[in-house]
């Protein structure tokens, strides 16, 4: 199954829009927070309360076409190791969103926005920028997305699916066969 870690300590908005984008454009797609700290999206079960509980078969088995988004319910990515590992190996896709405020976990892809010099911040590869209204014309190394129109960006934060046909989705796919 493919699985894709994001780790994005450079913008906060960013952080949580950019796994929510590569969750759609994967088609079915589970996003599951690894950051104690990390935001309370959605009304379902947390990823501590799997660990506590044990994930039920409708954790497990995913409808087709969906993007998930599990939030972390404030437990460390080792207490929650055998739910993700099963999560894992049952949803198509995975997108392990990392602790931005932590180091940068072996296989993650750095996030950071693209911004003019002095404040872009260059990241090891693998690396995504993502453009936005002052980005440079030439480009570092790495995967350079396209702006996120507001209303995408304001779908993904209200819950909602926006439209694979978007350009920033569609510049999300690469991503995905890059790690299949």
């Amino acid at each position: 199954m493919p699985v894709v870690a994001t780790w994005c300590p450079a913008d906060a908005a960013l952080d949580i829009i950019l796994p929510l984008g590569l969750a759609v454009a994967a088609g079915t797609c589970l996003v599951v927070d690894l950051d104690p700290a990390g935001p309370a999206i959605g009304s379902g079960p947390t990823l501590a309360d799997l660990a506590a509980d044990g994930p039920e078969r409708r954790h497990l088995e995913p409808r087709v076409r969906e993007a998930g988004f599990l939030a972390n319910g404030g437990i460390e990515p080792g207490a929650a190791a055998d739910v993700v590992g099963a999560l894992v190996e049952r949803w198509p896709a995975v997108v392990l969103r990392c602790d931005s405020r932590a180091a940068r976990p072996d296989g993650a892809i750095g996030v950071a926005p693209l911004l003019p010099e002095p404040h872009l911040r260059l990241l090891r590869a693998p690396a995504i920028y993502q453009r936005c209204g002052m980005s440079p014309r030439t480009p570092p190394d790495g995967v350079v997305l396209p702006r996120i129109p507001r209303r995408t960006a304001a779908q993904l934060l209200a819950g909602r699916r926006p439209p694979r046909s978007s350009r920033w989705i569609r510049s999300l796919v690469p991503i995905w066969r890059a790690h299949a």
